[in-house]
C-alpha cells in the first residue's frame, strides 16, 4: 500500500532540496527518534540521510522516494546505534578496570600496616642499596634526606654545584626506586619532597 507522498518521481512536485526537506523531514525524524531515542542523533539523522536522498535523486533515476529515504534512514539509525554499543562496551569495560584498580588501591590500603612499614626489611633494604651507590652519591643523600638540608648547603658542604647535589640525589632516589619496587607507595611518601 501506497502512502500519498510516495508517489512516482515523474509526477512528484519535488522539485528541489527545501522541498524534499520540508516534506519529509518531520516523518524522518519521528522515524529515527523511534529507534535512537535521542532527540539531537534523530535531528543528525534525519538531516544526513534528506542530503543522502537529495544526492542520489540527483544521479539515479528513482522511481519512488519513500522506500529509497526509509533505507537510508534505517542504514544511518543502524550506525549510530552499533556506534553507541561500541561506546557503551567501551565505557564498561573502563568503568571495570576503573572499579578494579579502586579495589586494589583499597585492599592495599586496608593490609598497609604503619608498623611494617618501618619493618627490619625495608630499613635493610634502603640500608643495603645506599651501601651500593658512589660515597659522594650517599653523602649528598644523606644530607638531603636525613639530615634535611636543602641543595644549595649541601652545595657548600662538598664543594660541588647545585645541579651536582641535584645528580647526586636523584642517581640516589633511582637506585632506591628500583630496589624498593614492591614498596613504591612508601618510597614516595620518604624520599620525594
Amino acid at each position: 500500500m501506497r502512502s500519498t507522498t510516495d508517489i512516482p518521481m515523474s509526477n512528484a512536485i519535488v522539485n528541489s532540496f527545501n522541498e524534499i526537506y520540508t516534506s519529509y523531514y518531520k516523518k524522518s525524524f519521528f522515524f529515527a527518534k523511534s529507534y535512537v531515542h535521542d532527540d539531537l542523533a534523530a535531528e543528525d539523522i534525519a538531516s544526513e540521510s534528506l542530503i543522502k536522498l537529495w544526492e542520489k535523486l540527483k544521479t539515479e533515476k528513482i522511481d519512488y522516494i519513500e522506500p529509497l529515504l526509509l533505507t537510508i534512514l534505517k542504514n544511518k539509525a543502524l550506525d549510530y546505534l552499533k556506534h553507541e554499543e561500541v561506546k557503551r562496551t567501551a565505557f564498561e569495560s573502563m568503568v571495570d578496570w576503573h572499579q578494579q584498580e579502586l579495589s586494589i588501591r583499597i585492599s592495599t590500603l586496608e593490609s598497609c600496616d604503619p608498623n611494617e612499614i618501618f619493618s627490619d626489611e625495608v630499613e635493610s633494604i634502603i640500608r643495603e642499596t645506599l651501601k651500593l651507590i658512589p660515597e659522594q652519591t650517599r653523602q649528598i643523600f644523606l644530607l638531603s634526606r636525613f639530615e634535611n638540608k636543602s641543595n644549595k648547603e649541601i652545595a657548600e658542604l662538598m664543594g660541588i654545584s647545585v645541579k651536582g647535589v641535584e645528580y647526586h640525589i636523584s642517581k640516589a632516589l633511582k637506585a632506591l626506586r628500583i630496589t624498593l619496587k614492591d614498596y613504591l607507595p612508601l618510597f614516595y611518601f620518604f624520599f620525594y619532597y
